[in-house]
């Protein structure tokens, strides 16, 4: 069976036919055609499918796509502006937070979650943060470094390894 499905998708109102059955990560990458938002262990382990709800984290592999019903749900692709990378993404860039890029986009919309909530974090709450994310290449030593010189960016400083 299908239903409309109305939400606000990246900042944009929409209205999809979608079977009641369908997951949120099928639905923004079948229906909508955000492929940002990657699958990785399909049971909600590992992270890389972590987009925000209503500015929350939360496992798009796990989440059917009704329940976003009403509900605000941001992607990757939301994070850069008119093909300018975010503070938080161009720190992932130049602190070489990214390596495969897999789990990527996982990593950068938990980091946005907890910079726009703590714009000051500490490196255990980066830790605390990203726990929910696997990272099979960097040893996640550079993605903190990269969360933490997207925070001190956001505020005008300048971080120092």
């Amino acid at each position: 069976m299908k239903n409309i499905l109305r939400l606000t998708l990246n900042q944009r109102a929409r209205e999809d036919l979608v079977p009641d059955h369908m997951l949120l990560l099928d639905y923004l990458r079948e229906v909508v055609g955000l492929t940002g938002t990657k699958q990785g262990c399909d049971g909600g382990e590992c992270g890389a499918c972590t987009v925000l709800v209503d500015g929350r984290p939360r496992l798009a592999c796990s989440t059917l796509a009704h329940q976003m019903a009403g509900k605000h749900v941001e992607t990757v692709e939301s994070l850069a502006k008119q093909g300018t990378l975010s503070k938080l993404q161009a720190a992932f860039h130049e602190k070489l937070g990214t390596q495969c890029g897999f789990c990527t986009p996982g990593m950068l919309m938990a980091s946005e979650a907890l910079l726009r909530k703590n714009p000051h974090p500490t490196r255990e709450e980066i830790k605390t943060a990203l726990a929910g994310n696997l990272c099979r290449c960097t040893g996640y030593v550079k993605i903190i470094e990269s969360v933490e010189a997207a925070a001190a960016a956001r505020c005008g400083e300048e971080v120092h390894p």
